[in-house]
């Protein structure tokens, strides 16, 4: 099970840190860190795990529903449900005496927790857990690959769902049941429907397409723990020579930073060989930060984790991540624009995973049915 191997990966680099314990924090929107040790999503409040050089995995949950959920789903896993979740931990670390104990993720670690940090003598373990997250192993990696040709049969649902007078949400319920119907834990997804009006994208608000318009999205379909993303745009109706030159230099920038990629190179590099194809067209503004927020992510327990591909993160681009190289961002003359790839890093390049084929899609004007 990936389970078991995530976790003899997990007791390796805490031996090779000379780490007797690790306590690691998750909740209902980020649980890459406790799922990674415990093999268990949370749906509903907050969990630590922690974990001894042993082997030995205790998962605390807040929830009593979710305790019972756990019990079923990772029967492996020691599993305590505690009223005051930071105070049965806080004593479980105490208890630890004199051993060397980290915790994780920095940014995410409850207050309560954080704040008795110098007093139960932990260390961040955020670097350590990160590196794990991001090179990924084998089996790991095929669970990626699932997912990935889940992304590219949604897509296609998305691009045939599309029609005149169809409301943003009508076509997301129809993801969303295609999705589910194939067993995917979850989807992470947003939608722009316009055009230059439209700055990025979000959660559907309810918007009625109509012809002309650009219609955007990121699919993130999870499958066994592991996310992979797609994004892609369609018109509805022709597209005009506006949307088709703005289209060639979106494609001419991802595959511009795809080229970059293989193990040695950094994630500013890959930012800046994407950028670089908008400077030169004299888009360079809608790089910054006013109008995009990344040129791509890692992908795996988390659909948005590091490495973030930005010109000024020079994490070091290793064989085995999995991520996305997307130069999304805002156009002035179309409005928002994205275009996509999830892929593998291998010794030789990328490994392209999201097969869709890389083009503006145009889907009749019809209107929806009835």
């Amino acid at each position: 099970m990936i389970g078991e191997i995530r976790k003899k990966r997990l007791i390796e680099a805490m031996l090779e840190a000379g780490l007797d314990g690790l306590v690691l924090y998750g909740n209902a929107w980020q649980n890459d860190y406790l799922r990674y040790a415990a093999d268990f999503g949370i749906l509903e409040g907050e969990g630590l795990v922690v974990v001894t050089r042993d082997g030995n995995v205790t998962l605390y949950l807040d929830d009593e529903l979710e305790g019972e959920r756990a019990a079923v789903e990772c029967p492996e896993v020691k599993t305590v449900v505690a009223d005051d979740l930071i105070g049965t931990v806080s004593g479980v670390i105490a208890r630890l005496g004199n051993s060397r104990i980290a915790a994780g993720p920095k940014r995410h670690l409850p207050y309560g927790l954080a704040a008795l940090r110098g007093d139960l003598r932990f260390e961040d373990a955020t670097a350590l857990v990160d590196r794990l997250l991001m090179v990924k192993s084998a089996d790991e990696l095929n669970a990626v690959r699932s997912a990935a040709r889940l992304a590219d049969e949604g897509y296609a649902v998305f691009r045939n769902a599309a029609a005149v007078g169809k409301k943003d949400y009508e076509l997301i319920a129809e993801i969303e049941s295609f999705f589910r119907n194939e067993g995917v834990d979850d989807n992470f997804m947003i939608i722009g429907v316009g055009g230059p009006e439209v700055r990025g994208m979000a959660p559907p608000l309810g918007k009625i397409l109509k012809p002309g318009d650009l219609v955007t999205s990121e699919l993130t379909p999870c499958v066994n723990g592991y996310y992979v993303q797609i994004c892609r745009t369609l018109v509805i109706g022709e597209p005009n020579e506006a949307q088709r030159k703005v289209f060639r230099i979106y494609n001419d920038a991802l595959e511009a930073g795809l080229a970059v990629v293989k193990p040695g190179v950094t994630a500013a590099d890959i930012a800046r060989a994407e950028n670089d194809i908008f400077r030169a067209h004299g888009l360079g503004e809608y790089v910054t930060s006013e109008y995009t927020r990344v040129r791509g992510h890692g992908l795996g327990l988390f659909p948005d984790t590091k490495p973030h591909i930005l010109e000024d993160v020079n994490t070091v681009i290793e064989e085995g991540m999995s991520m996305i190289v997307h130069p999304n961002t805002y156009n002035p003359e179309i409005g928002y624009f994205v275009h996509g790839d999830s892929l593998i890093v291998r010794a030789d390049g990328p490994e392209i995973l999201t097969k869709t084929p890389r083009e503006l899609f145009s889907v009749g004007a019809r209107r929806a049915a009835a």
